[in-house]
């Protein structure tokens, strides 16, 4: 039998008679049955269901007199059961049932993009009501109006399938019937905009949007849904329902993000999630479309122009080509993206998923666990934070590629300004250095993030290069014009920072924006003590999930351009005064614990924290400038040692001046060797400054009054080095320096070059010994170095160069553990020099260019020149008269002329180098010769001057006896073998040895007598 409740209640027999129930009662009961067929129906509710509110007495006989008579009358199976009565019937014999099945089934294929299936299914179906449900039970309006409902999304489920099969325009008609029966539902409003956009009625389907918006707000005073409002945005853009989107076309090509590629391909090979993280404009969404672009089948779905709280499934249904009914219930689109996908081989790209982050990561572990063959490329400023992600930060463009990105799209907009090939690259480079230095540096300033860089080259049609580096300190105004088809959070600087601060929370905004009082970074300890945040550990891993901060070793940093937007909500919530203060306390507690490890076995991870801090030191130093200059003084002469140990000179001179400014011309009380140390931080030694010679007086005078011992024994070196080593061995030095092992060594130090100038090399020779056992004792690098130095000097007169290698190559080990620039360059100097006395002249070469190259990098023009020598005699000696004179010129270029530079003996050695390549430099030399002899600063100078002129002597035998002159110079000075110079035996070998000797003896002579003149 079959049984119709979808209408009036209609029975028919195998063969199609229709059958008579009776009366409404027996009908009543027999539709209550029909709705749980095959079920048990408790006598309750069937009772409710033919009674109402008011049934009779004895109702229960009732009830069963009823199924007596439905039983006889149509010869229906109604068994009793516990508590109830069941027809035994199949359920698919039945209408309604029928109906959800078909219905279901319908959906199904409409899920999975089989439209003509879902049509025929859902058509089927729709086909089985004759009229209103349940026409004959009373009281059953709720159930009525579900069965409404269902028969209404089936109805728009075919629609669907319909328009997905072309039949758009048909369907116009029937779809303004929905609309007016449901004039809030929303799904039949879309399904009318799309059956008019297919049926070339486009503007018509935009005016059922505005009637929605219009309709909508007048009755709830509410908006479109997000879903609507996408439909509305696709039809605007000309979309159509037709097909999944594929991956967007780009107009320009994808710069420096080779290696990136490389690797996103290689994650999707053995992940099935790959996020792309980073912060805002670091370019996700480009690399995304660029990797997706080479694989076969791939969605790419945009999920920025959702609000929060959409729903992800139905952009990726709407991605697929499947359109989503504008259901309120997720379970069902749910279904319908999981039907959709099922048994594909597909690449879905979620773009943009970091405001949506929790649904975006329950649709995708949904999807994953349930579709094997979906992989899921996403794009986020956090992860998605399932088990299998892999994460994939997108870094800043390197230097190189964001100057050919710049220059790309520099070209586009304005062709002439970098002049050139037509290819930017190409016309990067010939743009000459300054340009090249000038792109260099906006890119730099701007973190190498593409799209900060895309905007900074826009504005090149009005601005030249020039301007545009001098305005980026307004970098958000100045970045404010953007592509007009991008998204509004791309089109300007300002908006890309700010959605992602937007997407913070309130703690999470009160550090970012505290955070921005540090200058190079911190530790979460900094963070804790400046920014007054307990244990911050938590908020700082979130902010670095959330892409605003950058971790590496423990320190958090922010990239510039997010530096400055959050800097201005610093001032904006008037808290800036009060952390610049507490931040600079910090920094000063911090220098003043570091100063005494500075000079012990702990120096190397107390140098490498401060220098991970310099740039926080120099903000709080100009800070306390300002505010405390007692506090600033403490700072200084705190870090002075630091300085120097690592060659930071850069604002030294400046900070120092202006500090001394602020202090005034007395030392405050307590502060005198922090005051000494500024005055000697002011010291350039190069003769730009007049009244320098005025500092320097009164710093020596000023430490004639310091009783000992100082508390920073390292102001004896610097004074040293600023007003000349003699004074560091006046006896105060010794009473100010004390019984302090690490000042007991620095004095041997000392002592033992107070005895190498004046000629007694075993009383050098044994100060210095004694100097390294004291800075060994301590565990001093610096100072160990520093005796191991003239130590190899020693050895390599003697001729004992492999024990004087092996002397610098100890002392070169500590000074690159204290990556120490100026040290290792004196070193590499002395090395190339032994080297060179060996007859390794290549060898030579290339220590005399790294020592120039590492002091010309910290600042040491003097040392430049040292080494540019060293390069012309190498290359003199080894018959490249060109490249010699080109060094030996290069030399006499302008450097330093303080005490230490030995600077004018520099150039009288130069000028020699110079006169031994032409004989007619020869008179030249001699006077030459006579300048080198007056200025030099030892015995040793002395003999290498002798040794030059001798290179340059015309007669053969005159040029033995000169160096002879030198061999005796050296000799008298170091016990041992005199030849010292085995690069020069071919002129020695002219020589008869009574001639040699008696040359030799000439140059002991020539040594008493400078002993003498000094």
């Amino acid at each position: 039998m079959r049984f119709g409740i979808l209408g009036p209640l209609d029975i028919r027999s195998c063969d199609g008679t229709p059958l008579d129930p009776g009366g409404p009662r027996p009908r009543a009961l027999l539709t209550l049955l029909l709705l749980d067929a095959g079920r048990t129906v408790s006598a309750e509710r069937l009772i409710d269901g033919l009674y109402g509110d008011d049934p009779p007495a004895g109702a229960g006989n009732a009830l069963q007199s009823q199924v007596s008579r439905l039983r006889k009358r149509l010869g229906l199976d109604i068994p009793a059961a516990p508590g109830g009565y069941r027809v035994a019937v199949s359920p698919d014999d039945v209408d309604l049932h029928r109906f959800e099945r078909l219905s279901r089934e319908g959906r199904r294929a409409l899920g999975s993009g089989d439209h003509a299936g879902a049509a025929a299914l859902l058509q089927e179906a729709l086909g089985l009501w004759r009229g209103p449900a349940l026409a004959d039970l009373p009281n059953a309006g709720p159930l009525v109006a579900r069965l409404d409902e269902r028969r209404l999304t089936a109805t728009q489920d075919r629609a669907e399938a319909d328009l997905a099969l072309g039949a758009g325009p048909a369907l116009v008609p029937e779809l303004r019937e929905l609309v007016a029966a449901r004039p809030l539902a929303e799904r039949p409003r879309a399904l009318l905009m799309r059956a008019l956009h297919t049926a070339g009625r486009p503007a018509e389907a935009l005016a059922v949007y505005e009637e929605t918006r219009r309709t909508l707000a007048d009755a709830l005073g509410a908006d479109p849904s997000p879903e609507l409002a996408a439909l509305h945005l696709e039809l605007l853009r000309g979309g159509g329902p037709s097909g999944r989107r594929g991956v967007p076309a780009q107009l320009t090509r994808c710069v420096g993000r080779a290696d990136e590629l490389a690797r996103i391909g290689a994650l999707l090979a053995e992940a099935r999630l790959v996020t792309l993280t980073g912060p805002g404009g670091a370019g996700k969404t480009r690399l995304a479309i660029e990797a997706a672009r080479a694989l076969p089948d791939v969605c790419y779905v945009e999920l920025a122009p959702l609000g929060r709280g959409a729903r992800v499934t139905y952009a990726i249904l709407s991605a697929l080509g499947v359109r989503e009914g504008f259901h309120t219930s997720g379970g069902d689109t749910a279904e319908r993206l999981l039907a959709a996908l099922e048994g594909r081989e597909l690449l879905l790209v979620l773009d943009n998923c970091e405001h949506l982050v929790d649904e975006a990561a329950r649709v995708t572990g949904l999807l994953l666990a349930a579709c094997p063959g979906v992989r899921v490329l996403a794009t986020s400023r956090e992860g998605l934070g399932i088990t299998g992600e892999m994460l994939l930060p997108v870094p800043p463009l390197a230097p190189e590629p964001a100057a050919l990105l710049f220059a790309e799209r520099a070209a586009a907009v304005r062709p002439g300004l970098l002049t050139g090939p037509a290819d930017p690259a190409d016309a990067l480079k010939s743009a000459g250095g300054d340009r090249d230095r000038l792109v260099a540096g906006i890119c730099a300033a701007l973190d190498g993030l593409p799209l900060a860089i895309e905007l900074a080259a826009a504005r090149l049609r009005t601005l030249s290069l020039e301007e545009l580096a001098a305005r980026l300190g307004d970098r958000f105004r100045l970045l404010s014009r953007g592509d007009r088809t991008k998204a509004p959070r791309h089109r300007t600087l300002h908006a890309v920072v700010e959605w992602s601060w937007e997407l913070l929370d309130g703690a999470e905004r009160e550090l970012a924006r505290r955070l921005t009082v540090f200058s190079g970074g911190a530790t979460a300890q900094a963070v804790a003590a400046v920014c007054g945040v307990p244990h911050p550990e938590d908020l700082l891993a979130s902010l670095v999930e959330k892409s605003f901060l950058d971790v590496t070793d423990g320190r958090y940093a922010m990239l510039r351009t997010i530096h400055a937007f959050c800097a201005g909500r610093l001032a904006a919530a008037g808290e800036e005064d009060r952390l610049r203060a507490a931040h600079a306390a910090y920094f000063l507690r911090l220098a003043e614990t570091a100063e005494p490890e500075l000079r012990g076995g702990a120096q190397l991870p107390w140098l490498a924290r401060l220098f991970a801090e310099h740039a926080d030191l120099d903000a709080a130093l100009r800070h306390l400038t300002r505010t405390d200059p007692r506090a600033g003084l403490r700072l200084m002469a705190a870090l002075s040692w630091f300085w120097r140990l690592r060659g930071i000179y850069g604002e030294r001179r400046t900070l120092a001046l202006a500090l001394l400014d602020a202090v005034g011309d007395e030392p405050p009380d307590g502060l005198g060797e922090e005051y000494v140390l500024c005055l000697i931080n002011t010291v350039a030694g190069d003769g730009s400054d007049p009244r320098e010679p005025e500092r320097v007086a009164r710093a020596d005078a000023l430490l004639t009054t310091l009783e000992g011992p100082l508390r920073l024994p390292h102001l004896v070196v610097l004074w040293s080095v600023a007003g000349g080593p003699a004074r560091a061995m006046e006896d105060r030095a010794r009473s100010q320096v004390g019984d302090d092992p690490w000042g007991v060594a620095l004095l041997g130090l000392g002592e033992g070059f107070q005895e190498l100038f004046a000629g007694r090399a075993e009383a050098a020779e044994a100060a210095f010994a004694r100097a390294l056992a004291g800075f060994r004792g301590t565990g001093d690098r610096w100072g160990t170095a520093n005796c191991l130095d003239p130590l190899a000097m020693f050895a390599d007169w003697r001729g004992e160069r492999a024990r004087a290698l092996e002397l610098l190559d100890e002392g070169l080990a500590h000074v690159r553990e204290l990556e120490a620039p100026e040290e290792t360059a004196d070193l590499l100097h002395q090395r190339a020099t032994v080297l060179l006395h060996g007859g390794d002249l290549e060898g030579a070469a290339a220590h005399y260019a790294r020592s120039a190259d590492l002091a010309r990098a910290t600042g040491v023009p003097d040392k430049v020149a040292a080494a540019r020598r060293g390069l012309g005699h190498a290359a003199r000696l080894g018959g490249d008269t060109a490249r010699a004179r080109e060094h030996y010129r290069s030399a006499l270029e302008p450097y330093a002329a303080n005490w230490f530079s030995r600077g004018q003996s520099v150039r009288a050695m130069v000028g020699l180098g110079r006169a031994a390549l032409a004989e007619s430099l020869r008179e030249e030399a001699a006077g030459w010769f006579g300048r080198a002899r007056a200025l030099a600063s030892d015995t040793g100078e002395l003999a290498e001057v002798a040794e030059a002129l001798a290179a340059v002597a015309g007669d053969p035998e005159e040029a033995a006896r000169l160096l002879g002159a030198a061999h005796g110079l050296r000799g008298a000075l170091v016990a041992g073998d005199p030849d010292v110079a085995a690069v020069e035996r071919p002129t020695r070998a002219r020589l008869s040895p009574e001639a040699y000797e008696k040359a030799y003896e000439r140059g002991r002579s020539l040594r008493s007598a400078a002993v003498r003149q000094r």
